[in-house]
């Protein structure tokens, strides 16, 4: 629940007398639309390169951020620093173009990017399948809590575990009903295959379980991979990890006399997960580097309680130079993705700074580093905070701005996770607006950024979205243009800012909301909870 500030009646009424119209509209005239273009421009721009780390791209991205708090007026948020280090590893992986099987019945060849995508988190120099046995074991989920163990009476080490992506979908009052919880990440499916023993794990890919298409996946293909420098604690890794499309998963169940009726058994109770009659061999050839990347943090220090933070984060780095696109362009600019947030965290800076009373409360602001590469930046923050997480009152995530409009709704990511959704819920009302909830949470995106990271660690994160229901416009615009936007664009060159296009008074309405909720927590005594029924609540209260 709430905790909520009762105050004698003499200190009520004073506050109700200078609880007037440009007190509440405090901070609020600092936010420019054509400031936050003017950034979303430069942090995206081709000099930028992609911004991906361990690049010039992150070099210049990393001195633009540290300009721009600077100039905000912010204070350097780790000690006298704006950086914190990351210490992280890079890997770069070069496969055979070719995976070979050697079914019961048959053996052929899959193909390398349009079959499949391979990788490795090894840092080695080499690694290898050699005839390794393959063994369906369906979701790839242990999950004692719904008494539930895909790997149950199984002996998977040293093999190949070929699993499907999201959760089992055979009873709606299991996992999340439709929506995905962690269980149905593919960074999970990983990581319980490493835990079990696993040789390697591939991924059975769909479009709508996975929700976006295996052209995405395909950006991983002989590319290099980031994770966090683990050589002091060393981690557990299979040697081969990746996806598989549909068709190409189909054609290997053939090959050992099965068909995909296999697959959808997995989804209910009693399924048993079976050794295949197939066998793989494929082969990754190995380069490392290990080196430094960079979350960037700011503050506003509390004028009475510094020691309780409220953070707002968004992640600055995206996919650098790649593969070419059709028209030839390679630099994956990330304009939306999320330069865009990126620029939200310094309009919400100058915000903060321009108040008339300095917060009770430190702001942080958080840049956080690798989310492309599997959230590492907030990762390792959460691990290594700079402010106690147990001091920490909420987490605010901005992962892509609104950039078609102004809306009456704005939407929350993770229904039902914790009482932020509350108080956004109220601040909206305030400025007659409304909450709209994920569209498809069978997509899991709670769990796909960076306030997932303080979420685990049991901190309120309040994830939100852009609405569909632009003012002005027939009810199917927003969702028409957004949806365009996400198929067209998402994860390729083509993700730039366009000034002719993009109508950024929504993404300046957003802000502002989120503004008004760390405004309001800044000058209370509240620490928003989680809900009944959030895989976070036990961890919060069992500090």
């Amino acid at each position: 629940m709430m905790k909520k500030l009762f105050l004698p009646l003499s200190a009520a009424v004073i506050l109700s007398a200078c609880g007037n119209k440009a007190d509440e509209n405090d901070g609020i005239a600092a936010f420019s639309k054509d400031s936050l273009g003017t950034h979303i421009a430069q942090l995206s721009a081709d000099s930028f390169y992609g911004r991906k780390p361990f690049t010039e791209g992150e070099v210049r991205t990393v001195a633009w951020l540290e300009e721009k708090m600077k100039a905000a007026g912010l204070e350097p948020g780790n000690g006298n620093s704006y950086v914190q280090d990351v210490p992280m590893v890079r890997i770069t992986t070069q496969a055979d173009p070719q995976m070979l099987v050697k079914g019961a019945k048959e053996a052929f060849s899959l193909e390398g990017f349009d079959d499949y995508v391979i990788w490795t988190d090894k840092a080695d120099s080499a690694v290898s399948l050699d005839n390794t046995e393959v063994v369906f074991a369906g979701y790839g989920v242990v999950a004692p809590e719904y008494q539930w163990n895909d790997y149950a009476g199984l002996d998977v080490k040293g093999k190949v575990v070929l699993v499907k992506v999201n959760d089992p979908q055979g009873d709606a009052k299991l996992f999340g009903g439709k929506a995905m919880t962690y269980y149905g990440r593919w960074t999970y499916k990983f990581e319980e295959a490493a835990r079990q023993g696993a040789r390697g794990c591939l991924i059975i890919h769909d479009t709508p379980a996975a929700s976006y298409p295996f052209t995405v996946v395909q950006n991983n293909w002989n590319g290099s991979r980031l994770r966090l420098d683990d050589r002091k604690q060393p981690g557990t890794y299979c040697d081969v990890i990746g996806w598989l499309t549909t068709p190409a998963a189909v054609k290997l169940l053939q090959a050992a006399g099965k068909d995909s009726s296999m697959l959808a058994s997995a989804d209910h109770r009693g399924f048993k997960p079976e050794p295949l009659d197939v066998k793989l061999s494929a082969r990754i050839k190995i380069k490392t580097e290990y080196n430094v990347s960079h979350n960037v943090v700011g503050k506003i220090t509390g004028s009475k309680k510094p020691d309780e933070v409220i953070i707002y984060s968004a992640h600055w780095d995206h996919l650098g130079v790649g593969k070419p696109d059709e028209t030839g362009d390679s630099i994956y600019n990330g304009a939306l993705d999320n330069a865009s947030g990126t620029a939200g965290l310094i309009e919400l800076a100058r915000a903060f700074k321009s108040l008339k009373k300095a917060p009770e409360r430190t702001i942080v602001f958080l840049a956080v580093t690798a989310e492309e590469q599997g959230l590492w930046g907030s990762a390792y923050y959460a691990s290594n905070p700079i402010f106690s997480l147990d001091k920490t009152v909420a987490a605010i995530n901005m992962d892509g701005l609104n950039w078609y409009g102004a809306t009456k709704d704005i939407t929350v990511v993770g229904r039902g996770q914790n009482e932020l959704e509350d108080y956004l819920q109220e601040e909206a009302e305030k400025k007659g607006r409304v909450i709209a909830w994920e569209e498809k949470p069978e997509g899991g995106a709670y769990y796909r950024s960076d306030h997932f990271n303080f979420a685990k660690k049991g901190v309120p994160a309040l994830y939100t979205g852009s609405g569909v229901n632009v003012i002005g416009k027939d009810s199917s615009y927003g969702r028409t243009i957004r949806d365009a936007y996400g198929k067209e664009h998402y994860h390729r060159p083509s993700d730039e800012y366009d000034s002719k296009t993009w109508v950024l008074d929504g993404a300046i309405e957003d802000l502002k909301l989120m503004f008004l909720l760390g405004r309001r927590l800044s000058y209370g005594n509240d620490w928003p909870g989680w809900k009944e029924g959030s895989e976070f609540k036990k961890i919060r209260e069992g500090k």
